[in-house]
């Protein structure tokens, strides 16, 4: 990354004005202090404050290079974590989806914080132990062998915190996936007075989350304090080393080389020291990163896509088998059936007989594990769903609204259209009910829809469902939470929809809305028990009904 060289270059240049304190004490020991020049004092003074402005000046820059890499990555990274984070929800999947995004802000934050620059400036320690073997050899090996040790505690602490820092990245998600699960419950856990024994469960869970971050936290704390022992001890016995040598007669009588080479010997360490010192920061972003690598996957090239025409509505199944995500369970075996566009279908079938999964299918939430759904003879799963999306109008059994205004949810976040919103609630019968609020359709709905009532949430998730004229209308259990009025609005919907030439399918128990339906389909144990048109189906039904209750009677 361009940034990082640049980066780089900064740093080599701070790191040579950092040395400049040191070359001012060796020329005022050298030259001031001999020849007693108050002029010579003057310049060199002169010339040490301009190096320390511009060195502040290199961090401020550099400082603002790092932020601006963190804020790219960000741009970069997010999108990727976001679209694998949904794709994993969206198949049931695990594998870092609760934490994507945590590790991105983890990785964030560290390319900007101290710890990042202590890493980049680490190689330059080398520089200084060059300049130190340039004074003399014997300087120069005793920092080597000081900074082998401190690489040494650097190993020995990363092997300590490691193992407890995953297991406390693990089960501080346990904790926290329990409490939101937890606190979507809160109705249930107060009326049958469970609150007491679900903290508890969650207290359990917590503190293994605080035991693990204790011991990490132990091991990076002896690290961080033994290197900063060795880094001050280093100083003075470089100033020892350097006496002797002094007394021997290798260094200059004058004893400013001994004092550099203490001074040299802690710089020569000091960004070492404080990787070491930050070293629970340095682990959490190599474990960040590790999660995201495996996370995200090898990135898979972008096939170009071919724009295909606006679809009508024919849906053909064909042959299709469904399985569980991450299972080998078949939910759906061999379905096949065509709909027609201004078609209804009525899906019925006991719980558990593959209903739901037959409308995720539809819509191209589940892929096939054999056969096809195909929309005017496009495979409804591969089909980009950004261009299919307008097309389709999908309410699930359980209605998800998000966090927004009314006119936010129906109108799927999108540029609003007056007209086509309007007539959405309209059709759901919510016209009334928006016109008496204060706020209208800017009214918010609340986290989950939780300032709706249970039929308003459905209403609002139909008129999604139904906004923009959707040409296949995949409707799971619509008016499972609708009373009579609602009930009556749901059938005048799906009346209009099959009029404008909209295929619609739904999933009911309720057999008043059958007089509307084109075509039945009776699914029973994941496959098809039935399926035609709806009085066939009805009429082969009742007459096997009543041949069983014959044969039961006789029996």
């Amino acid at each position: 990354m361009p940034i990082f060289r640049r980066v780089l270059y900064f740093g080599a240049l701070t790191n040579l004005l950092a040395l400049m304190p040191s070359v001012y004490m060796l020329e005022v020991y050298g030259r001031v202090v001999s020849s007693r020049s108050h002029m010579t004092l003057g310049m060199l003074t002169l010339l040490v404050i301009a190096a320390y402005v511009w060195l502040e000046v290199l961090e401020w820059v550099r400082s603002d290079m790092l932020h601006q890499a963190s804020a790219k990555l960000d741009k970069v990274v997010a999108p990727q974590v976001f679209d694998a984070m949904f794709q994993s929800q969206l198949r049931r999947t695990r594998g870092g989806a609760a934490s994507g995004t945590q590790d991105v802000a983890v990785l964030r934050s560290f390319m900007a914080s101290p710890a990042m620059v202590a890493l980049l400036d680490a190689p330059y320690a080398l520089m200084v132990m060059l300049i130190l073997f340039a004074i003399n050899p014997w300087l120069g090996l005793a920092s080597v062998c000081v900074a082998c040790v401190v690489m040494g505690v650097g190993w020995l602490t990363d092997r300590g915190t490691r193992t407890p820092l995953q297991e406390a990245h693990r089960t501080s998600s346990v904790a926290q996936n329990f409490a939101a699960g937890a606190m979507r419950q809160t109705d249930v856990m107060a009326a049958m007075g469970m609150q007491h024994d679900v903290y508890a469960l969650w207290k359990e869970k917590q503190d293994a989350f605080l035991l693990a971050q204790a011991v990490a936290s132990d091991h990076a704390g002896v690290g961080a304090a033994t290197s900063k022992f060795i880094q001050t001890l280093q100083s003075s016995l470089m100033l020892g080393l350097g006496c002797w040598l002094t007394l021997k007669g290798s260094l200059d009588p004058s004893g400013g080389m001994m004092i550099m080479g203490s001074i040299l010997g802690g710089r020569a360490l000091a960004p070492i020291t404080q990787v070491i010192g930050q070293w629970r920061q340095v682990a959490q972003a190599r474990a960040a990163l590790t999660r995201l690598d495996k996370f995200l996957g090898p990135a898979l090239p972008e096939l170009p896509a071919m724009p295909l025409p606006a679809p009508t509505g024919a849906l053909a199944v064909q042959a299709l088998t469904v399985q569980a995500p991450g299972t080998q369970h078949a939910l759906l075996r061999g379905i096949q059936f065509t709909l027609n566009p201004g078609e209804m279908l009525a899906v019925l079938g006991p719980s558990g007989a593959g209903k739901t999964c037959l409308s995720r299918s539809l819509v191209g939430v589940w892929p096939a594990a054999a056969g096809k759904v195909r929309l005017d003879g496009v495979d409804v799963f591969t089909w980009n769903k950004t261009e299919l999306g307008p097309f389709v109008g999908y309410l699930p059994q359980d209605i998800e609204l998000f966090d927004g205004t009314l006119a936010e949810n129906i109108t799927r976040f999108g540029t609003p259209d007056m007209a086509q919103l309007q007539a959405a609630a309209l059709a759901v019968g919510l016209d009334r009910y928006i016109a008496s609020l204060p706020l209208g359709f800017d009214t918010p709905v609340g986290l989950d829809g939780g300032q709706l009532s249970g039929g308003v949430r459905q209403r609002v998730g139909l008129a999604r469902a139904l906004y923009g004229n959707p040409v296949l209308v995949v409707l799971d259990e619509p008016n499972a939470s609708l009373d009579e009025a609602g009930d009556e609005a749901l059938l005048q919907a799906i009346t209009h929809t099959k009029q404008r030439g909209a295929s619609v399918v739904l999933v009911t128990h309720r057999p008043q809305i059958l007089a509307l339906a084109d075509k039945l389909l009776i699914l029973r144990e994941g496959q098809m028990q039935a399926f035609g048109p709806r009085d066939q189906v009805m009429e082969a039904l009742q007459q096997a009904m009543a041949k069983a209750r014959t044969t039961g009677g006789g029996a």
